[in-house]
């Protein structure tokens, strides 16, 4: 049974995420606040998080950055606001995906889904190490490395990453990065993928501002040289 941790301060809300989510065959464990939310991760290590951003204690944001340094749990947010700024900080800081109050529960079911099926590892018996130049990537034991350093990569980075070297000298549209790396039901836009991208590249280029191996292909999306 996978588990999953409900981090809200409505009550009604959190019960009828309980109550729906339980239905579906899941153990819910819930928390009130950003400071037990991160307890009860630490302690449950659920197999997803449901996270609001307007969190009493510490909010939703510290919450996914603590997080996101401890696990690679998926995580999808909560948040009552309509402001791109606030959904794409929560990508930035290691979010998987977003969910806009009010929202459908079949919506946020479907969401749920999708991040438990995408976590799921790859075969066991996969133990081919990419390369490119100091960059190294360890699909086995899913890490990035660059010069023997371990990279720190949320989830969505390493996943982008892994990909680009599979698929190297071959540029791919936003909307094909959508769909190989957050799923096809991934109900998102196209800035997503800037986002991440702009952030791995903080990894992984000498100059991010001006990349040499994840290269912007004007009118298409991007393309890894390497």
């Amino acid at each position: 049974m996978k588990k999953v941790l409900v981090v809200d301060d409505e009550p009604t809300l959190v019960a009828t995420l309980k109550y729906n989510l339980e239905r579906e065959g899941y153990q819910v464990i819930t928390a009130a606040d950003g400071e037990s939310g991160l307890s009860a991760a630490r302690a449950n290590r659920p197999d997803l998080i449901v996270l609001d951003l307007l969190l009493p204690v510490i909010d939703g944001f510290e919450v996914c950055r603590i997080l996101r340094r401890e696990m690679t749990t998926p995580i999808l947010m909560l948040t009552a606001k309509t402001d791109e700024v606030d959904k794409v900080v929560g990508l930035e800081l290691g979010a998987d995906d977003y969910v806009t109050k009010p929202f459908s529960m079949r919506e946020l079911i479907a969401r749920v889904r999708a991040l438990l099926r995408r976590a799921q590892t790859g075969p066991a018996a996969e133990t081919e190490v990419l390369t490119a130049g100091d960059l190294q990537v360890d699909l086995r034991r899913r890490e990035a490395s660059r010069g023997g350093k371990v990279l720190a990569l949320k989830p969505k980075e390493y996943e982008l990453l892994a990909f680009f070297l599979r698929n190297r000298g071959r540029a791919f549209s936003r909307d094909q990065l959508l769909n190989q790396i957050w799923g096809y039901d991934f109900v998102g836009d196209t800035r997503t993928v800037d986002v991440h991208i702009r952030w791995l590249r903080q990894e992984i280029e000498q100059e991010p501002a001006e990349p040499t191996r994840l290269i912007t292909v004007r009118g298409v999306g991007y393309r890894f040289e390497g």
